[in-house]
């Protein structure tokens, strides 16, 4: 994977399955630039199983009919989904889309040739290429938003690790026991800090439902104290992990995607004010800490971006 000697320019088909819609854009390369899009709802639960991907490759085909008759003919198609996949691009977790086991890149195959990846990788790809990273030797890229993970890149190209789960920032449990009072506690990251833990712990708090996470940084900006609250405990935990890998891996600079990291505001400031403090070196803590510069289409891109590069491998 390598931009160094691109292919020639060309269209892909991007796919992009999040944890609650799914976008799909035929994106032109080099330029990155998306033409044709179409979202649709991901569903929950069994439902995002194989009557998921019957759907997602019925959309799929039709813009490709789209896009063949506009002069535009996509050389492959390239999915980037909010799950584990390893290092053949099969979906391996089951977290949000229930794909693990189903024939993907095989079905979707039948209409171009398909690649397949972690979302947050594809993402990573994009940014570093055409995004906030572009220029950065290496970079942690930060995607928040239903979720949380993470991507270290170096020279352009994402690390997978040795089995594709080299992203896995906060979905497992932080352990503790208190060396005061002996108290025992654990708490997993993504419930306290992701965007749906962050809508459902406003919720419990206040008694009332709040529709999203942006509903919760609303209400922040309005001055709820309940609000406030609750993104002040989600940055400062957050800022403990992000702060821990910036020790281990020194990266040039941090990219921070997804449409609860990129947003404005009191979790921005209070994440960067967190992660700063658990950073134990001088000479890193005041690293550049960068909203990601394709918003909402980073991992659209990177997935397209995947496609255009298979498709001028020798």
């Amino acid at each position: 994977m390598s931009l160094r000697e691109p292919p020639a320019p060309g269209w892909t088909l991007g796919i992009d399955v999040g944890g609650t819609k799914t976008a799909f854009g035929i994106v032109r390369f080099p330029e990155a630039d998306i033409g044709r899009r179409l979202t649709i709802e991901t569903p929950e639960r069994a439902q995002s199983g194989p009557a998921f991907l019957d759907r997602v490759t019925q959309e799929a085909g039709h813009l490709l009919e789209q896009a063949a008759s506009d002069g535009t003919p996509c050389a492959g198609i390239g999915v980037s989904i909010c799950e584990l996949v390893d290092l053949s691009g099969h979906v391996t977790s089951r977290h949000r889309v229930q794909w693990p086991g189903v024939p993907v890149s095989e079905r979707l195959g039948t209409l171009a040739p398909t690649v397949i990846d972690a979302d947050v990788r594809a993402a990573a790809l994009a940014e570093a290429h055409w995004g906030a990273g572009r220029g950065d030797d290496q970079f942690l890229y930060l995607n928040i938003g239903t979720g949380i993970s993470t991507c270290w890149v170096k020279d352009g190209i994402p690390h997978a690790g040795a089995r594709g789960n080299a992203l896995a920032l906060a979905s497992s449990p932080t352990s503790f026991t208190c060396p005061h009072c002996g108290k025992a506690g654990s708490y997993v990251l993504e419930d306290i800090a992701g965007g749906v833990g962050l809508t459902a712990r406003y919720a419990e708090r206040r008694g009332v439902g709040a529709a999203s996470a942006r509903d919760v940084l609303a209400a922040a900006s309005a001055g709820d104290a309940a609000a406030l609250a609750i993104i002040q405990e989600a940055t400062l935990a957050l800022g403990h992990a992000l702060g821990l890998a910036i020790n281990v891996l020194d990266p040039r600079s941090v990219v921070v995607g997804g449409g609860l990291g990129a947003a404005p505001g009191a979790y921005w400031d209070g994440m960067v004010q967190a992660t700063r403090a658990h950073i134990w070196s001088e000479t890193t803590r005041d690293l550049p800490i960068k909203p990601a510069a394709l918003g909402a289409d980073s991992a659209l891109i990177g997935a397209a971006a995947r496609a255009w590069l298979d498709a001028g491998s020798p």
